[in-house]
């Protein structure tokens, strides 16, 4: 597979997390082979997360159909996985709590999709027929998460999501997956704590004397 080009690659925080990669990933592939390793990480720790979410999952499904949305509580479309077989793609209809990407679950433990991996694509998305892309595309199993997810929110010009999906194809491995696993879960709890700040912040600055109040008394 053709490396990165120099004046492309990726920037210096998602080369950090591949960077780590470099000597640990060697001692892991000396007791197990890079791929099993990855499928055991998404057997284990997919399906410990698909015990603990099932039952919010199924709440907010239920929730969903009361409510009758259009189109049903779940949404699904066709992807394309490991070797181009295509499967359907179960969604539920929300954002709140990342439900929708816990309710992929499933998907991890049949082995449709990874924990960590390039985006799912529709069957004959032009993505997949980049120079260099057929190949790896191939080869990994896409991902409720990945690389070009959580690097593409800093909104950068050289976090291009399809430069960052093909470095994670050529720096794969378990140990970047549970980086990027832990950039992931750290995310969503910086936001709230910015929003928290702010409205500390806000409430701070807002004037409750009563009316009268003078500082000399």
């Amino acid at each position: 597979m053709a490396g990165t080009v120099r004046g492309q690659f990726p920037s210096r925080p998602a080369a950090r997390l591949t960077g780590l990669t470099d000597r640990a990933g060697r001692v892991t592939d000396r007791f197990l082979p890079r791929a099993p390793a990855e499928r055991v990480l998404d057997l284990t720790l997919g399906t410990v997360l698909l015990i603990l979410t099932a039952p919010a999952v199924a709440v907010a499904a239920l929730a969903l159909g009361a409510r009758h949305t259009p189109g049903g509580a779940w949404d699904r479309r066709p992807r394309t996985g490991l070797g181009g077989r295509v499967f359907e793609l179960r969604t539920l209809r929300t954002r709140r709590l990342r439900l929708d990407l816990f309710s992929r679950l499933p998907h991890v433990v049949r082995g449709e999709l990874s924990l960590v991996g390039p985006a799912p694509l529709a069957p004959g998305d032009p993505r997949a027929a980049r120079p260099g892309a057929r190949q790896w595309r191939q080869e990994l199993r896409p991902g409720l998460t990945g690389l070009a997810q959580v690097r593409a929110r800093s909104g950068m010009p050289w976090d291009d999501p399809a430069l960052l999906d093909q470095h994670y194809a050529e720096h794969h491995g378990v140990v970047l997956d549970l980086a990027i696993l832990a950039e992931a879960a750290r995310a969503p709890l910086r936001t709230r704590l910015r929003r928290a700040r702010r409205t500390k912040a806000h409430l701070s600055d807002a004037d409750h004397r009563r009316p009268g109040y003078s500082t000399v008394e």
